[in-house]
C-alpha cells in the first residue's frame, strides 16, 4: 500500500470538493468558476514539526493558492507549508 508521507515542515490536507449546485434566490445557478469557496481542510498528515498546533484529524483554514494539489489514489490533495496554515477550526459551545 503506498501512502504520502509530507516532509521539510509540510501538511498533507485532504480537500473535499461541494459537489451541490447552488443558485441565488431568484433561481440563477452560480457556476464553479464563479463560487467563492472556502479554504478549509482536514488534516492527513503531518512531517516532523516540532511543537504543531495542529494534529491529524484536524480541519484547518489555509491560505487562497498555497501548496500543491495532488491527484493521489482518486482522492485530491493538497501538500503545503505548515507556515501557510491561517487557523484550526474549532467547536464551541454556543452561549
Amino acid at each position: 500500500m503506498k501512502e504520502l508521507q509530507p516532509i521539510n515542515q509540510n501538511v498533507l490536507l485532504e480537500i473535499t470538493e461541494d459537489k451541490s449546485e447552488q443558485k441565488t434566490t431568484s433561481g440563477i445557478i452560480i457556476p464553479d468558476s464563479a463560487k467563492e469557496s472556502q479554504k478549509t481542510a482536514k488534516v492527513v498528515a503531518i512531517s516532523a514539526i516540532e511543537n504543531a498546533e495542529i494534529a491529524i484529524g484536524d480541519e484547518v483554514l489555509y491560505k487562497q493558492f498555497a501548496g500543491t494539489e495532488i491527484d493521489f489514489d482518486g482522492k485530491l490533495f493538497l501538500l503545503l507549508p505548515y507556515s501557510e496554515i491561517l487557523s484550526k477550526v474549532v467547536e464551541t459551545e454556543s452561549i
